[in-house]
Formats: structure tokens, C-alpha cells, sequence
């Protein structure tokens, strides 16, 4: 059986830049949308030739924002790729989306293109928190791109940020609870974090921005993780709520340490290539991915071979993040040693005994608190 692969596509444009933004995201006041096409393709072929045959279990439109990209060039780029690797029988394709009227307008095309899944940048249900966090969009009209949203794709997700400056718990409860009864199976839910680089960092370092403190957070956090399971959503990953069976195919390859690939300025790719597993990281910059796209045939910075070590770290960061945790003999295996040399035992029995992680005997398991402190957890368990 050909290995799994999960295709990633980055569409580096945006309208606007958000304050609270470090992606790899760019405006620009116009987009020949027939030359990124071409390259977005050439940088596939690219992939194709160099990784030979798998079976494609997911492709995700990310940015950016990608409902700025012509549905013809989303259909474009599936059909190429479907066509190289023989699709999985439940191959999930991801278009990420801001609820703008335009965009929206969309989402018929990109249905028809083979999306399935639309992922809705809502970031917010109070119209004072939307225009802080710098969005162009109003709460009716997020509500007006789910609504339609929920009549073209058969998955819908909707992304909002808290733990904002000043949001009291009862404000953010208020706001989940009308996300919850839009209906979607799943939720992206995600703590407001000051990023080198940003706007809002700018602001907090010159004390125009005061974050919540890390208290107020922290039961926030536990108050989305007690709402989203009590209906039927519960937490699967840090960030993540979905119904049984409604979890993010693409994302799961990801916190699985699993084989994908990325296309498009400043994409990140895990690959095996000669029996080592490599990391790939496009160039970030539009305008120099595209210059080289054209005169090599991609846009890769750098292709580095990732050493045992570097793999079972990578694999443990990720996998704590899930509820399900991960399997040592899978972080053994990436080592090529027993746990117990580069894990410290004792250390893991102390972390029960706090109720951060399960005492499962062949699995790596973060409680809910644990999963809310990961870092500490990281530092405690690597020798």
C-alpha cells in the first residue's frame, strides 16, 4: 500500500492584515490570479515527480486568505493532484474563508471545484471584538456566510479568538453558546496570543495593550472545554472541538507526525525522501517564491534531513497536543531507542500523580489541565 500524504496549499493575499496576524499573509492591491495559477501548479509537479506515488488523504487551502483565489485554480490544483496520487476513500479538502459578502459568493464555485469542507474565519460574535481584532466583516454578516455555508459544503468549521483584552467569562460564554447553536460539527477555538511582529505586540510593549492576565485565561479555557463537551463537541486537540467523526482530517496529519507536503510562499512540509524524513520550508516573500518557481520549478529556502532525536521531539510536541496522545512505541521508533533514554520515568510518574497526564502504560496522554500547560510538561518529561 502506497504511504499516506496530505497536501498543503499556501495563498499568501490578503485583503487586510490583521493586528494579531504573524502569518505568512500579504495585500496587495492586485493578483494576476492566472500567474499564480500556473506556478501553484508548476511547484505541484515539482512534488510529484520528487515523491513518486502515495494515496492522498487530504488537501487544505490555507493563508492568507485562500476564498480570494479563483475557484477555477482551487479546481485546477485538485484535479492535478487527485490525478497523481490515488485520493483516500474519505479524502477531505479544506478551504480556509473569510465571511465577507464577495467571498461568500464563492462558495458555490468552490464546491463545484471539489472542497468539501470550508473552514470560516469569524473570529468573533460582538461587533466591538471584530473591529478590534481588525476584521472587516460584521457579526450579521458571519452569520449570513455560515448559514450559506451550511447549504453547499457537507463540513463547516468556524474559527473564533478569545481570552481578548478586558472579555469577562460571561461575555465569552454568551458568544460560544450562539456558536454552538449555529450548528457546525466543528469549532476552532483559539487564545488570543501577542506574536513577535504583530501590531497588537507593538501595542503591549508600549503598554497601549494590556492581555488578560494568565489566571483569567486559564479559566476561560476551562469553560470552553466544559461547554463545547456538554454539546457534544468535545475538546480533541488544545484548540480543536468536533462531534465524533468531525475532526479536521488534514490537521490530524499534522499532530500525528504524519507525511505532507506544502506548496505556495513560506509553506512547511514533512516529507520522506530517501528513507529520511525531511523538513521543507518554501520562501515567504510573493514576489521571490514566484522568481524562483519560474526558474527552478518551486519555491523551496531550505530541505533539511531531520535527525532521529528532532523526529521524536517534533512527534511528542504534536501529539500532546490531542486528546487521544500518542503511542511510545511510535516516539521509540522515530528515535531508534527505548523511551526510557531520552524520557524521564520518574519525572512522567510525578506528572500523573498531578493529574497532567494519564497513567496509561504504552501512550503519552495530557489531561485537559495538562494540555493547557505543555510546555511545562515538555521541560518535565525530555531528558
Amino acid at each position: 500500500m502506497t504511504p499516506p500524504l496530505a497536501l498543503y496549499v499556501h495563498w499568501p493575499f490578503c485583503r487586510a492584515k490583521c493586528p494579531y496576524c504573524d502569518f505568512n499573509s500579504h495585500v496587495r492591491s492586485r493578483i494576476e490570479q492566472a500567474l499564480w495559477r500556473n506556478a501553484l501548479l508548476g511547484e505541484l509537479e515539482h512534488w510529484i515527480a520528487r515523491l513518486g506515488p502515495h494515496r492522498l488523504v487530504s488537501i487544505f487551502f490555507g493563508g492568507g486568505t485562500p476564498s480570494l483565489m479563483e475557484p477555477s485554480i482551487v479546481g485546477a490544483l485538485i484535479d492535478r493532484a487527485v490525478a497523481a496520487w490515488p485520493p483516500a476513500d474519505e479524502l477531505e479538502i479544506t478551504l480556509e474563508a473569510n465571511p465577507t459578502s464577495v467571498e461568500a459568493g464563492r462558495f458555490r464555485g468552490y464546491r463545484t471545484a471539489g472542497v468539501d469542507r470550508v473552514s470560516i474565519g469569524v473570529q468573533a460574535l460582538e461587533e466591538s471584538a471584530l473591529r478590534f481584532l481588525g476584521r472587516e466583516h460584521g457579526v450579521e454578516e458571519a452569520l449570513a456566510a455560515v448559514e450559506l455555508a451550511l447549504t453547499v459544503f457537507p463540513r463547516v468549521s468556524i474559527d473564533l479568538i478569545y481570552a481578548r483584552p478586558g472579555q469577562s467569562a460571561a461575555r465569552w460564554e454568551a458568544e460560544l453558546d450562539r456558536a454552538l447553536a449555529l450548528g457546525t460539527e466543528h469549532l476552532s477555538l483559539y487564545e488570543l496570543t501577542i506574536e513577535e511582529g504583530t501590531r497588537f505586540h507593538a501595542e503591549v510593549a508600549a503598554g497601549r495593550l494590556v492581555p488578560l492576565p494568565e489566571e483569567e485565561q486559564a479559566l476561560l479555557l476551562e469553560l470552553t472545554e466544559a461547554r463545547t463537551r456538554a454539546a457534544g463537541l468535545p475538546a480533541y486537540e488544545v484548540s480543536n472541538h468536533a462531534r465524533p467523526g468531525a475532526e479536521c482530517r488534514h490537521n490530524l496529519v499534522y499532530w500525528r507526525y504524519g507525511e505532507y507536503v506544502g506548496i505556495g510562499p513560506g509553506a512547511h512540509g514533512r516529507v520522506l525522501l530517501d528513507g529520511r524524513r525531511r523538513a521543507t520550508r518554501t520562501l515567504r516573500a510573493p514576489e521571490a517564491w514566484l522568481a524562483q518557481v519560474r526558474s527552478k520549478g518551486h519555491g523551496l529556502e531550505a530541505e533539511e534531513p531531520l535527525e532521529p532525536d528532532t523526529q521524536a521531539l517534533e512527534a511528542l510536541m504534536m501529539g500532546l497536543r490531542l486528546a487521544e496522545g500518542l503511542p511510545l512505541a511510535r516516539l521509540e521508533a522515530l528515535a531508534g531507542r527505548p523511551a526510557e533514554t531520552f524520557l524521564d520515568l520518574a519525572a512522567c510518574r510525578r506528572l500523573v500523580d498531578a493529574g497532567l497526564i494519564l497513567g496509561e502504560p504504552d501512550r503519552l496522554i495530557a489531561t485537559a489541565a495538562g494540555r493547557a500547560r505543555l510546555d511545562g510538561i515538555l521541560r518535565a518529561l525530555l531528558r
